[in-house]
């Protein structure tokens, strides 16, 4: 049985759900048509592009959202291994995103190789896309039946989180049209594109763990506050962030426009050169990307984002705290809030 170390580093809390998680996860992904279990398998990085598995173990992503399905659980008196199904489900909805996120900009680099899209082509990552969506559905409602008689289902839930996290995107790809968003938008967007599915895998975990309501509305609101800072993070690093690191490419964001956090903030402070750079269509070259950086940062847009991640955290720590987590258990989520709001990928 998985349980929960007394203190470990965020590298070991990411190893430990990696690791819970995966099984699941691999015999879920197995049953998917062949066609859509290479894409799918590619692209969780189990297999090459020719559907061998990879030398060396998988090329894999942070695991943060089945880590909150996990300690959510554990936050509320569950056992972790029960919240297994949840957090794979979470995880498999996530790469659902991802899949099509890639697709939608256009990225040609994930977790430092070449995206599925570019590799089997944009409809097959899209359907792969598709596929991973309805398995978590499959796989949560095969172990979620009869999980709550009185409260929403688990399969609600996270329907509820698909069609937010969906919402924002679709706004996050509005924007990019447009050269007066403001930060309150960006938030708006942020809340329903990346936190929702935060929210929701530690909603998840405290529901199936049979948390009281009101410490199930606390890791909820950690969730929420946790994910508006990591798309916050996420936007620095879509900017200034290392892409031997990030494992994808330099200034993406502002290649394709992106009304991130930080250029909102940039944008609000009433800089012409940079405002007549987000009306102009079209590409543009390197050397005008390290400018637009370069304007942003000028504005003190970067430092905002990074100290609105700061409070974003501490709000996150306050729900932590009240809602009363085992200390080993707090220990763990506090590792991870810090993670997310100072990581570097």
């Amino acid at each position: 049985m998985t349980t929960v170390a007394e203190t470990r580093t965020a590298a070991e809390i990411l190893a430990w759900s990696r690791e819970t998680v995966e099984p699941t996860m691999r015999a879920a992904v197995d049953s998917l048509p062949g066609s859509m279990r290479r894409v799918a398998g590619y692209h969780l990085g189990w297999f090459d592009a020719a559907g061998e598995p990879l030398p060396g173990g998988p090329v894999a992503g942070k695991a943060v959202r089945p880590a909150l399905v996990l300690l959510a659980s554990a936050a509320v008196g569950g056992i972790a291994d029960t919240a297994v199904p949840a957090a794979a489900a979470v995880e498999l909805v996530h790469n659902f995103s991802l899949l099509h996120d890639d697709v939608m900009d256009g990225d040609e680099t994930r977790r430092h190789r070449p995206t599925a899209w570019t590799v089997f082509g944009r409809d097959a990552a899209i359907l792969a896309g598709d596929a991973l969506v309805t398995l978590a559905m499959d796989v949560l409602a095969t172990a979620t039946r009869g999980w709550s008689a009185t409260g929403p289902s688990a399969v609600g839930i996270l329907c509820a989180a698909v069609q937010k996290l969906l919402d924002g995107q679709s706004a996050d790809l509005d924007f990019e049209l447009r050269a007066d968003v403001g930060p309150g938008e960006c938030r708006a967007m942020a809340e329903a594109k990346t936190a929702a599915l935060l929210a929701c895998a530690c909603e998840l975990g405290a529901r199936g763990g049979r948390g009281a309501e009101f410490r199930v509305a606390h890791l909820r609101d950690f969730g929420t506050s946790l994910g508006v800072a990591f798309q916050v993070v996420d936007d620095l690093l879509g900017i200034w962030g290392d892409p031997s690191v990030t494992g994808k490419p330099v200034h993406s964001d502002l290649r394709s426009h992106k009304k991130s956090f930080p250029v909102t903030v940039a944008l609000a402070a009433g800089c012409p050169e940079l405002l007549d750079h987000y009306r102009r269509p079209g590409p543009c070259g390197e050397r005008d990307l390290r400018r637009v950086a370069d304007l942003i940062e000028s504005t003190g847009a970067r430092a905002w984002c990074q100290d609105t991640a700061d409070a974003l955290h501490a709000d996150a720590l306050d729900h932590l705290v009240a809602a009363g987590a085992p200390g080993r258990v707090e220990t763990d989520l506090r590792t991870l809030a810090a993670f997310v709001t100072r990581r570097d990928r």
